[in-house]
């Protein structure tokens, strides 16, 4: 976070802050305005409970948000999403709930007298806020939103508190015995993780969890099986105990892939608000509990939609259709990734609309639940299954194991068309069991088979529990299957499985025989008025003619311009790149992005571009590169001015943003194929050598689609090599690669730089630009901080190491900032990396720069300890430190 203001203002700040019990932090983006954040404990019935306040700029009152985190987490998890919210004018109140981060209590599964009573006491406090919105006296304007355990807070505040205005749960349950304990079979190790989460380092087999939930959580994965005071206490936390209050606006947000909180959770959800006469959207997204896409970018944009419509009131915003559920539309051919569509409906269809009957072959099949229950089937494995669950959609890929003789099956006939199935199938089965209580545990499973018959693949990795009692004589149950969205192909065929065991669940510990057979057909919803986008055409199908037209009549209208743009200086023939003066701003004029910014680079050099995000480096390569014109100042190229189109850019090559290659020719095709786009002759590309260089070997001859993202992104930066050009431009090559990638790729920027070409790279990896460059260009919020050899920059004597006999407090770090002739202090891990300066930005070094004016750094450290020792600070020595990463961060001081 970055404080943007004068030292002294921003000491009376904090002072002042101070003084009324609250600490207020200006957070800083890259673009304005600014957020306030106010980080206060409140004692909520003699409770610590941890909180954090947003607002943005602007006068008067707004509505509020709170804004709730997950099971496990804390209220830093969703600080990102808070700060947006309040960018866009609402009061936003995080806080960790009971027995999570810094807050105090037992963890109650949102019991209602106690983290429900806790967000009532919340709403009371906004009220108090002379910045929040009120409907009445004390009934501020406020909506809840959050995800998981978040989410069921929301619906619980709505159902508890009816000054809740609106809501907008995610990934969350209805019900949470039917969540861990679905018929009645219990959730091991979802249930597991979760209770793990609650546990402390001291070994408390209870850990953070009250009493009353520990010893719910000690009965069950004892026995195996739930008892009916664990479904009465998981029910009495649970939204659907005050289901019939919750009358407000609420978009539902659900998870696809998500074997936790499954889709019949969020319908179960829509019916009871939807009877209440409350607004009601759902929303299917890609991912979930499991994995997958979260789509967590479009879905805060819905949110914040449906905020704006039901806490601003206004009736002007869209928010989206009443039903929506993203489908996999193909792959990106340049990352690999599923790419998504959306399917929409003007009313929610629920789980069994418009169904189809599939017959189903096979006969009545005996299996057997092995003795403790293993070796268990596989379906959904939290944190893995779920992942491929995602994949298992938009690529034909899962993880599902059913062990021979501990299953049946039974198949449809092949489909003559594509079915697409959303909602949950139903099937009539008659069970049987030898269990000595005449019970059976089973769980079923709709496989899609592939033309083979051989090969399946289990939509998001689902599978449903059922427990069947009395059925020593056999009896008829209805098996309901997992709710999908999923199109079984033409060629494909549906396979029911019923299994005796499930690595995600507890079986019965005995051995059992169980006979299966079933009674009807496969019942499936197809919801048909939920109709998918179009997918749209390539931007450049109508994007390049009208880009044509647009180009000729710039032509046209700057023709003369052009001929008079600067003339070429021959003192810079042979200097690949100098900038000077160099400034543009951000859309509106209000703020730079680079500001007279001025460096040079040399043949041979291997130059590293460091800063931090928002700095002003993309901008920079981006006008380098003729895309973008600077407001001011004046780029040249081997002495060319550039400017778009500029011949001399004909000697740039360029990797800015991931190259788009076709997945289906091969790594050699692709770059033929770029370079007869260019209009060169084939013998200008050096393909061979570019290639030599890229070192690819023997993978140039295979498609593109079996690359590993280092390959592509090797390939990318052949790619920019062809021609081999004398100016080598990358931006974050390294992105996505693992360490012996990374060496690889250092080794490439090497090699080309030994030809006598030059090479300038952006990267966060300091310790590979340390190995890498040769040379440093530092900028931070648009401006050159420092420029020239990394050995000068890494060796500056100006950056001094303090180290520590005992922590010190952020106030003294302040302090030691503050003092004369320092110009930053940062944390290390070996104790505190000082700058010196002559205290208006000057560097240590030059003559008057130290404290005593002396302008050596001997001088500077001994003004220093003094200093130190004046303030108490326990330091055990003081000496130069020259690693580049600490040399960045002592430049770039609060932009770190």
């Amino acid at each position: 976070m970055r404080l943007r203001l004068p030292r002294w203002a921003a000491v009376t700040a904090v002072l002042t802050v101070l003084a009324g019990a609250g600490t207020w932090t200006a957070v800083a983006q890259d673009e304005p305005p600014p957020v306030q954040r106010e980080d206060r404990a409140l004692d909520l019935d003699g409770v610590r409970i941890d909180t954090s306040y947003f607002t943005g700029a602007g006068s008067g009152r707004r509505p509020a948000v709170l804004l709730a985190h997950g099971f496990g987490g804390s209220k830093d998890d969703v600080r990102p999403q808070a700060e947006e919210l309040a960018r866009d004018g609402y009061a936003v109140l995080t806080w960790s709930a009971r027995g999570f981060g810094a807050s105090g209590g037992k963890i109650g599964l949102n019991d209602p007298d106690h983290e429900v009573k806790d967000v009532r006491k919340l709403v009371d406090w906004l009220a108090a806020r002379p910045e929040v919105l009120l409907d009445t006296a004390g009934d501020p304007r406020v909506g809840v939103t959050g995800a998981s355990y978040g989410g069921a807070i929301s619906l619980l505040a709505a159902g508890h508190d009816p000054r809740v205005d609106a809501i907008a749960p995610q990934i969350t349950y209805w019900n949470l015995a039917d969540a861990l304990l679905p018929e009645g079979v219990y959730k091991k190790l979802w249930a597991g993780i979760l209770f793990s989460m609650g546990t402390d380092a001291r070994g408390d087999a209870c850990g953070r969890f009250a009493p009353e939930v520990c010893a719910l959580k000690e009965r069950i994965a004892v026995s195996g099986r739930p008892d009916a005071a664990a479904r009465a206490l998981l029910e009495s936390r649970s939204p659907s105990a005050v289901g019939d209050r919750i009358k407000v606006p609420t978009l539902i947000v659900q998870g696809q892939t998500d074997s936790l909180f499954t889709l019949d959770q969020s319908d179960a959800m829509a019916r009871a608000l939807t009877a209440n006469g409350a607004p009601v959207a759902v929303d299917w997204t890609a991912g979930g509990h499991d994995g997958g896409d979260r789509e967590a970018g479009r879905v805060e944009d819905r949110v914040g939609a449906w905020f704006d419509r039901w806490l601003k009131r206004d009736t002007s915003v869209d928010t989206g259709p009443a039903f929506r559920v993203s489908r996999t539309g193909g792959v990106d051919s340049t990352d690999g990734r599923a790419t998504l569509r959306a399917a929409t409906a003007d009313r929610y269809p629920g789980l069994r609309a418009d169904t189809r009957e599939l017959a189903l072959a096979g006969p009545a099949q005996r299996f057997t639940n092995p003795a403790g229950g293993a070796p268990p089937a596989v379906s959904s494995v939290p944190g893995l299954g779920g992942g491929l669950g995602g994949l298992s959609t938009s690529l034909g890929v899962g993880l599902a194991l059913d062990f021979p003789g501990q299953h049946a099956r039974f198949d449809a006939a092949p489909q003559t068309a594509p079915l697409r199935v959303t909602g949950t199938p139903t099937v009539r089965a008659k069970v049987t069991s030898t269990a000595a209580d005449g019970s059976a545990v089973l769980f079923a499973k709709l496989y899609d088979v592939g033309p083979d018959g051989r090969q399946q693949v289990l939509p998001a990795q689902l599978v449903a529990p059922v427990r069947v009692e009395d059925a020593a004589k056999g009896r008829s149950v209805t098996l309901t299957l997992p709710a999908i969205d999923h199109e079984v192909e033409a060629g494909h065929r549906l396979r029911l499985v019923v299994s005796a065991t499930d690595l995600g669940y507890a079986s019965p510990a005995t051995t059992a025989g169980y006979t299966v057979a079933v009674e009807g057909p496969l019942t499936v919803p197809t919801a048909p008025a939920v109709t998918t986008q179009a997918a749209g055409l390539p931007w450049w199908v109508w994007g390049l003619p009208l880009a044509g037209l647009a180009v000729a009549a710039v032509l046209l209208l700057t023709a003369r311009r052009r001929t008079a743009s600067p003339a070429p200086d021959p003192a810079l023939a042979s200097v690949p790149l100098q900038i000077s003066g160099l400034s543009k701003k951000y859309k509106g004029g209000e703020r730079y992005s680079v500001r007279d910014l001025s460096f040079r680079v040399e043949q041979g050099q291997v130059l590293g571009l460091l800063g931090p995000n928002g700095a002003g480096k993309t901008t920079t390569l981006r006008m380098l590169m003729g895309l973008i014109t600077p407001d001011e100042g004046e780029i040249r190229v081997f002495g060319q001015a550039i400017r778009p189109g500029a011949p001399v850019l004909s000697r740039v090559g360029s990797f800015v943003e991931g190259a788009g290659f076709l997945p289906h020719l091969t790594g050699r095709e692709n770059l033929e194929l770029y370079w007869k786009a260019t209009g060169r002759p084939a013998e200008d590309a050096h393909l061979d050598e570019a290639l030599r260089i890229a070192n690819l070997g023997g993978a140039l001859e295979r498609a593109v689609r079996t690359y590993s993202q280092g390959m592509r992104q090797r390939l990318a930066i052949a790619q920019a090599m062809l021609g081999l050009p004398d100016l080598l431009i990358l931006d974050e090559p390294t992105n996505g690669l693992d360490p012996p990638q990374i060496r690889e790729m250092r080794e490439v920027m090497i090699r080309y730089a030994a030809g006598g070409r030059t090479v300038i790279v952006s990267s966060h990896l300091l310790a590979e630009v340390e190995q890498s460059c040769t040379h440093l260009v530092v900028m931070d919020r648009g401006q050159l901080v420092q420029a020239g050899p990394v050995a000068e920059i890494t060796g500056a004597g100006d950056t001094l190491l303090v180290t520590l006999g005992a922590p010190v407090t952020d106030a003294l770090v302040e302090k030691v900032a503050a003092l004369p002739g320092v110009g930053s202090a940062v944390r290390a891990e070996d104790g505190l990396l000082v700058r010196l300066d002559s205290g208006d930005g000057t560097p240590d070094g030059t003559p008057d720069s130290t404290p005593d004016g002396t302008g050596t750094p001997g001088a500077g450290a001994t003004a220093l300890i003094g200093e130190l020792v004046r303030l108490d600070v326990p330091l055990t020595g003081v000496g130069p430190h020259r690693r580049l990463e600490d040399a960045f961060l002592t430049l770039i001081g609060g932009s770190a």
